[in-house]
């Protein structure tokens, strides 16, 4: 027999899609949360800002990873004998140290934007500044009250692994939704984070948002009614969509904080379908 053929590389043709891939997920875990992720391809560059336009369609898969603390604190404390509503706030604080609050802050900027500014410039101008209004901190003290609520109704419901999963399964379709309005709105600023990430392909939102579905329905559907995942997937897109009617009347488009702030009212709608 002749000499055997040497095997081919990794990171040839044969292996640069799956290469890129993981490079993607990772970039979107970086982005979206404070998980410290290594190198996990030869392509993937952790000082590199994702690829928006092609990154995203993975973002539900990260949203799994971003949610996975929270959801043991929720599902591994909601076994104990915990008051439910403290289980839910415990498992609520380890997901903003997960996030460091990325989505929080945005729906506290949007609120105090929205509703302080007269005009479009002076909306943005507001949404831009650091300190937070009372707008802003009314919606965030009853966004996480809310939020709070309706797990602590899901510990109630649905047990505490129930509980853990569709709380999985907000934090992946939340994130597919909340991105469709980079695809369908353009970047309101000539600045920012959301204009450097630019508007994102269509067919790149469509495929992150039937992926959410995929990973978020079955989860969803464990540990309850087979038809609670579907209204809740269709509550989550009717809020997204109509904030995303309000960011084009308020301000013309979308901006970071928009997306954030897409991404809170897309998992309370979830969760609220799921609690009802």
């Amino acid at each position: 027999m002749g000499p055997r053929p040497p095997a081919p590389h990794r990171d040839g043709a044969a292996g640069r899609p799956v290469a890129r891939a993981l490079a993607d997920l990772a970039g979107m875990i970086r982005f979206f949360s404070r998980i410290p992720v290594p190198p996990l391809s030869a392509l993937d560059d952790p000082a590199a800002l994702p690829d928006f336009a092609r990154a995203v369609r993975l973002l539900p898969l990260a949203g799994l990873v971003v949610g996975l603390p929270a959801a043991l604190v929720l599902g591994l404390l909601g076994a104990t004998g915990l008051p439910p509503l403290a289980v839910a706030g415990l498992a609520l604080a380890v997901g903003l140290a997960t996030t460091g609050a990325l989505h929080e802050d945005g729906l506290a900027d949007l609120a105090d934007g929205f509703g302080g500014g007269a005009s479009r410039d002076r909306k943005l101008e507001i949404m831009k500044d650091s300190r937070i209004g009372a707008y802003g901190a009314a919606a965030l003290m009853l966004a996480l009250l809310i939020r709070a609520a309706l797990l602590a109704g899901l510990l109630a419901a649905r047990g505490a692994p129930g509980a853990a999963l569709t709380l999985l399964a907000a934090a992946a379709l939340s994130r597919a939704f909340a991105i469709t309005l980079m695809a369908f709105l353009p970047p309101a600023r000539a600045t920012g984070a959301s204009h450097a990430a630019g508007m994102i392909p269509r067919k790149t939102a469509a495929i992150a948002v039937g992926l959410g579905i995929v990973l978020a329905g079955p989860l969803a559907a464990l540990h309850g009614p087979a038809f609670a995942p579907l209204a809740g997937i269709v509550l989550a897109a009717l809020a997204v969509g109509l904030l995303g009617l309000l960011s084009r009347r308020q301000i013309g488009g979308q901006t970071g904080d928009v997306i954030g702030g897409a991404q809170q009212v897309a998992e309370i709608a979830f969760l609220a379908a799921l609690t009802a």
